[in-house]
């Protein structure tokens, strides 16, 4: 990527992978952005699980309700857990960790997509957490965020459009 204006401006969601693998060597730049990314006091509390069975993908992605299904043609995942007893800023560190990763995917050319997790489950009341957990042996301490899915981008998405930025929603000095 050229700059990291253009970085921001071309990372778009991707839920449409192609089938070829991530190279060894991409995943782990972008599981280093992850834990390269800023934590409240330094804490560096969150966990990812990295996730490329077929099997245990179909069944994240059926974790929930809802958004979700386009994990399916993905190759990677990335789970993103917090303790919520042991570090009160899990969410706000655990998301930190996740834009990271998206921006690290999108410089190497490689598309991502969030899927929420806290929060979501099935319309029988299983929470996706529940499901999560089970699939991947997560203790029972960790609560998932979200799920990251990765691959190899399968579409085209034209970069943000500068024109189309709220600039209304910015407020100096008072709201």
């Amino acid at each position: 990527m050229e700059d990291f204006k253009t970085l921001v401006q071309a990372r778009r969601s991707h839920r449409k992978f192609t089938e070829e693998e991530i190279a060894a060597d991409d995943v782990r730049l972008i599981l280093r952005a992850a834990l390269m990314a800023p934590t409240s006091k330094g804490q560096r509390a969150w966990q990812f699980v990295v996730v490329d069975d077929k099997a245990d993908i179909e069944k994240i992605a059926d974790a929930k309700d809802m958004g979700s299904q386009f994990m399916k043609g993905a190759p990677l995942l990335v789970v993103v857990l917090g303790d919520p007893l042991a570090n009160d800023c899990w969410v706000e560190d655990g998301s930190i960790a996740a834009c990271s990763m998206q921006l690290q995917a999108e410089d190497l050319g490689l598309g991502s997509c969030w899927a929420q997790m806290r929060g979501r489950g099935l319309s029988d009341g299983t929470s996706a957490d529940t499901v999560i957990r089970g699939v991947l042996d997560i203790p029972e301490n960790m609560s998932c965020l979200c799920v990251l899915a990765f691959g190899h981008k399968a579409d085209e998405r034209k970069p943000q459009n500068e024109d189309r930025l709220k600039w209304e929603n910015v407020h100096a000095g008072k709201y």
